[in-house]
């Protein structure tokens, strides 16, 4: 049976934003705003099977073509005791947002995970910054790597974030205190970023603007965030950084909306040391409660 979860230690309830549509109203300049309800589940496989499909294919971008998301997803809803998704039209509907976390060397001999190690360990060994997940993934011995995969559609607000690192602590103490795979030395969060680079719009008829020559020196190196709260996670980070997709993407321009500037998308991963990741959500739940 579904198994509706909670925000609070008693495991049950729901995020209702606040109303911001009025009766009383009748200007045109007003925006009437849809309230709606989230409610929190376990992952289901009668329901979800579909839907975290779609997610994990937005989380990989066009690297999602270099894994088999039929597996991936199956995985993830073989351990429907862990882990959370968001819906807001009642259990049966496909998830909003999802967060869970696979056991990489538990796993390790299953092709998807598999392939998975070996991306991890390919975009690690092209970007400086994670060196350290390189050695930890080679020396699988001494450690023991909890995969957090999260994603939500791009209208679903942060704050619904929170409360599933919350409960995903949780229940890893449980599966704990039951001697299932889940004592973690750290958790390594796939995530994604993006620069701004100048657009090549009209790049033939039209010389490049200051702010567009601003942006090719600054893009290379600034990175902005899907996810803001990817932000403070990193905080506690033994180490994070940005990398390139595998898989040629589409251009910026494709990715550019009434803007001068273009994106590229690219992949992030925080590594988190086991002790500090109850701080690292700590710090999440304060963040958005000041937001």
């Amino acid at each position: 049976m579904a198994k509706r979860k909670e925000i609070d230690n008693n495991r049950g309830g729901e995020l209702k934003p606040e109303e911001s549509s009025s009766e009383e109203s009748s200007s045109d300049d007003d925006t009437n705003m849809l309230d709606v309800e989230f409610e929190w589940f376990d992952p289901q496989p009668e329901h979800d099977f579909h839907g975290l499909k779609t997610l994990l294919r937005q989380l990989f971008d066009v690297d999602a073509q270099s894994f088999d998301l039929s597996a991936l997803a199956d995985l993830i809803l073989a351990q429907p005791l862990l882990g959370s998704t968001v819906k807001v039209d009642g259990n049966e509907t496909d998830p909003y947002a999802f967060l869970t976390v696979l056991n990489l060397h538990e796993h390790k001999d299953t092709p998807v995970i598999e392939k998975m190690i070996t991306y991890i360990r390919a975009q690690a060994k092209r970007t400086g910054a994670l060196s350290e997940l390189d050695d930890l993934v080679e020396n699988a011995a001494n450690a023991r790597i909890g995969l957090v995969l999260t994603e939500r559609l791009v209208n679903i607000p942060s704050e619904v974030v929170p409360p599933m690192y919350k409960m995903l602590l949780e229940e890893i103490s449980w599966a704990i205190e039951e001697k299932e795979p889940y004592d973690f030395t750290h958790y390594l969060i796939l995530s994604k970023t993006y620069r701004e680079i100048a657009s090549a719009l009209d790049e033939e008829d039209t010389p490049k603007s200051k702010k567009q020559k601003k942006a090719s020196k600054k893009g290379a190196s600034e990175v902005f965030y899907f996810h803001p709260e990817d932000e403070v996670l990193q905080r506690h980070a033994l180490c994070s950084g940005s990398y390139e997709y595998l898989v040629e993407g589409a251009k910026s321009d494709s990715k550019r909306t009434f803007q001068e500037l273009g994106i590229k998308p690219e992949g992030h991963m925080i590594l988190i040391v086991a002790n500090k990741f109850e701080a690292a959500v700590k710090g999440l739940q304060e963040y958005f409660s000041q937001s």
